[in-house]
């Protein structure tokens, strides 16, 4: 009964309301209004577009349970199911295509449901339609105007029955205007109105033929409720039907013809009258009439050679040209009526027929309506099929009409046309695209405009990013000259296609910024008055960061790129506006993701500025952030000594400080010192794991083995003065491996002493740790006999450590004490250490059960390996 195209107009996605109030998507399906298998009922039924099966059967009912909702949304409840169901058009044409068929189809329900005895008697004087006469004109008005639906569907019928009835009418509608009846004239407006009001499209077919509408049209100038306006004349004496090319089909000119009327009509004469069913009804008889022009034009073969040939001729005038052009956009805008295969098929000729050579000509034309129409026809291609357009423009004749897109982006056109070459680009360049000709389009635009972009933004920026003063620079076309002047919206548009490449081009973008000082030049932003654009450099910085590529954050931090941005920050001030949330929307990315290269970079280089707006939450947490990152790298760094104190000696060089320090001082200065800060250390020796105290020597700070009272041996000499002047002069800690031998020595001068007495005991005691290594490996290896080889620790010692203890703070005080101590207990530590090494494995064992370091030692003691 009802036949709907298959296409996108008849697209619809079936929804079903789930238990918890939500809409489950069904599927999506094409949509007709049909029989019922085996039923003399109509319904809805929805097929999958892919593979056909029935998404949806519903019994069309003549119950008022049906809502049409913002244009594409019909919705009901089933009553067999007792589900709420909802059909969503992807076109509002298909929604009201539908809509209007279930009310026709409940119109003929009511009509049949009526039960003959009332159907006779309310359509008894409607067996058939009064004579169209003058006399019975109000009688007519009665009969169309008036009664139920059943009346309405009867008048339709009889109407249609009548092949003189609209014939006779306009006949008198002439004579009534001729005799200037002003009367008859109202009324039969009346009477025209009342059957379009029907909403018949076999009606609509007939009185919008070549015959009946300009009549149509001027029994509607009679509104009695609105002042004549004279719209047969417009029409006749202004709209003038102008044929780009001849066009010799009838058919085809025919509905041009109504096509434009029928859109005049509704648009012009009865906006006030037509209700929504009404004009869905028209709109979809407008768009029926499309697809047969597109259609026929479409199958004429040579039409598409004749048009096309045209444009491409020289001799063809300019204004020629321009109709062609814009009968072209039409053309190819109407195809939007046909099915999906056959608009693809209509590209694809016009394609091989060399439309885009014309387009590049368009896009160099002078008339900026001209090249808007050009830019409009390559839209059509893209959202019909892209890779039509990227598989021309990558081959040699293409490259040109790329070059004139990427010009057209930088042209002044006074309108807002840079948005339609920016939404070209941005096809051509979609990383997410099908087709194999994106790798090779991406590569053209970095080659070749790229540059041309950036160099737009330097060419229209301040210098010295204060005020916008002319300064000498390179334009994008290559010359010399003062600042140009760019239209902010230019340069807008140049930023947003900037930040598509980041995100779709990481790599690509990565190379070339980082070798062409690209995100400098793009940061000259910042410098504009206009703040948009200061919002839009921010808005790149934070979409280039976002990244998350560290060696992009190591170039920012390392040119201090955040400098512009810190800096309009600044200046903005307490002022509440969308450069400030910008910017702290910047800082609470780096802090959330947790950038350290560029948070260390953005405190260490701009707290001093950042510091007054520490009120605000995202610069006080970034602080919180920053040293929280400081903290964890510090205990990671006393981690990992800890962890194997022996490697972190033999890796750490000489500090430059304490190099010059070991090379300037004295060899007799270094001896009459030797061991006054080893003393020190040592008071912070704790017991041993297996629960013994530590023997404490004065002259080691905590050794690999503990050692007995040094007074039980004195026979030890000390190395000769020569040996150690030539293990100071190697100087390197990496000739000398460090083994479990190690042995504490000389300490500084009495100057050095001095710092001790300050707190200052980190230098000392890398220093001690050094001449530790130095000095173990130019020792004599004797072997003498150990008083204790398990080394326990005696109740004096502990004392002693006490003691030591006590007096830390005071080694400047007690030094010479400890230099005379120094002559009596400096041989008991390598003699016994290398007897217990060298001689006993079971001590060996033992010593190597003890810890390399104190459990409680201080990060001091592990920089020194003790």
């Amino acid at each position: 009964m009802f036949s709907f195209a298959v296409g996108r107009y008849s697209r619809v996605k079936v929804y079903r309301l789930n238990d918890d109030g939500k809409w489950d998507d069904q599927g999506t399906g094409h949509v007709t209004v049909d029989y019922i298998e085996r039923s003399e009922d109509l319904g809805l039924l929805v097929a999958d577009e892919e593979d056909h099966e029935t998404l949806l059967l519903h019994r069309i009912s003549a119950d008022d349970i049906y809502r049409k909702q913002e244009d594409t949304i019909i919705s009901w409840r089933d009553p067999e199911y007792s589900t709420e169901l909802a059909l969503s058009f992807q076109e509002t044409t298909g929604c009201s295509y539908i809509w209007d068929h279930i009310c026709s189809v409940q119109r003929n329900m009511h009509f049949s449901s009526l039960n003959n005895e009332t159907f006779h008697s309310v359509n008894s004087d409607l067996k058939e339609l009064p004579p169209v006469e003058l006399s019975t004109l109000p009688l007519i008005l009665k009969t169309v105007v008036e009664g139920g639906i059943a009346d309405q569907l009867r008048v339709t019928e009889l109407i249609l029955n009548d092949q003189v009835f609209f014939r006779k009418l306009m006949d008198l509608f002439r004579i009534s205007e001729d005799l200037e009846n002003i009367e008859n004239l109202h009324i039969i407006f009346k009477i025209v109105r009342g059957i379009m009001m029907l909403n018949s499209t076999q009606i609509f077919e007939k009185i919008f033929g070549d015959e009946l509408i300009i009549d149509i049209i001027g029994c509607l100038e009679y509104d009695p409720d609105a002042p004549h306006v004279h719209h047969r004349n417009f029409l006749k004496e202004h709209v003038v039907f102008k044929e780009a090319i001849s066009i010799k089909d009838s058919i085809v000119l025919s509905k041009i013809h109504q096509t434009y009327r029928v859109g005049y009509l509704k648009d012009a004469i009865l906006p006030r009258v037509l209700d929504d069913a009404i004009v869905a009804n028209l709109n979809s008889i407008i768009h029926s009439n499309n697809a047969v022009v597109v259609s026929l034009l479409k199958d004429d073969s040579t039409f598409i050679q004749d048009l096309l040939g045209k444009l491409k001729l020289p001799s063809t005038s300019a204004e020629s040209k321009k109709n062609l052009v814009h009968f072209l956009h039409e053309f190819c805008t109407l195809s939007k009526s046909l099915q999906v295969g056959q608009q693809h098929r209509l590209f694809r000729d016009l394609v091989n027929e060399g439309i885009f050579d014309i387009i590049a000509d368009v896009l160099e034309s002078q008339d900026k309506k001209l090249v808007l129409t050009g830019t409009d026809i390559l839209i059509l291609f893209l959202n019909q099929d892209p890779n039509l357009l990227r598989s021309y423009v990558i081959r040699q004749e293409g490259l040109a009409l790329f070059g004139l897109l990427v010009k057209g982006m930088l042209t002044d056109f006074e309108d807002d046309m840079h948005c339609q070459f920016l939404e070209i680009l941005r096809s051509l360049l979609d990383s997410y695209a099908s087709g194999s000709q994106k790798e090779n389009i991406v590569e053209i635009f970095y080659e070749k405009h790229l540059s041309q972009l950036i160099d737009v933004i330097t060419s229209s920026c301040p210098t010295d990013g204060i005020t916008q003063a002319v300064s000498n620079s390179e334009s994008f076309d290559g010359g010399t000259g003062k600042q140009s002047s760019v239209k902010p919206e230019i340069l807008l548009n140049i930023c947003d296609l900037l930040c598509f490449c980041i995100v779709h081009h990481p790599y690509r973008i990565k190379c070339n910024f980082l070798l062409n000082n690209v995100i400098d030049k793009v940061l000259f932003l910042t410098r504009r008055k206009e703040k948009y654009l200061v919002v839009a450099a921010v808005r790149f910085m934070r979409t280039l960061i976002s990244r998350n590529d560290e060696n992009l954050m190591n170039y920012i931090a390392k040119h201090n790129l955040l400098k512009p941005v810190v800096d309009v920050f600044v200046a903005n001030g307490d002022r509440y506006n969308l450069l400030n949330s910008a910017v702290l929307e910047l800082f609470e990315h780096i802090r959330k993701d947790n950038l350290k290269i560029l948070l260390k970079y953005l405190v260490d280089s701009f707290w001093d500025e950042l510091v007054k707006f520490e009120k605000l939450t995202s610069i006080h947490s970034l602080k919180i952030k920053y040293e929280q990152s400081l903290d964890s790298a510090g205990t990671r760094s006393i981690g990992s000594l800890l962890d194997d104190p022996r490697k972190r000696v033999e890796d750490r060089g000489l500090e430059k400080e304490e190099e010059e320090y070991f090379n300037e001082e004295s060899d007799e200065e270094d001896s009459a010192s030797a061991f006054v800060t080893n003393a020190s250390r040592a008071q912070s020796q704790p017991a041993l794991p297996n629960g013994s105290a530590p023997s404490v020597s004065p002259v080691r700070s905590g050794g690999l083995v503990d050692y007995d009272d040094d007074e039980d041996d004195e026979d030890y000499k000390p190395p000769p003065r020569k040996q150690s002047d030539n293990s100071d002069e190697d100087g390197s800690v990496e000739s000398f491996p460090l083994k479990r031998k190690l042995l504490q020595i000389e300490e500084p001068e009495p100057k050095r002493l001095q710092r001790i007495a300050k707190g200052s005991k980190s230098r000392d005691s890398v220093f001690a740790a050094l001449c530790s290594t130095l000095s173990q490996a130019v020792l004599p290896s004797k072997k003498m006999d150990s008083t204790v080889q398990d080394g326990p620790c005696s109740d004096g010692d502990e004392k002693s450590v006490e003691s030591n203890h006590e007096e830390k703070g005071n080694s400047t005080d007690n030094g010479s004490a400890d230099l005379d101590n120094h002559d009596h207990r400096e041989p008991n530590g390598p003699k016994s250490y290398s007897e217990s090494m060298h001689t006993s494995p079971d001590n060996r064992q033992r010593g190597e059960d003890y810890p390399l370091i104190p459990p409680k030692s201080s990060p001091e003691m592990a920089v020194n390996g003790s």
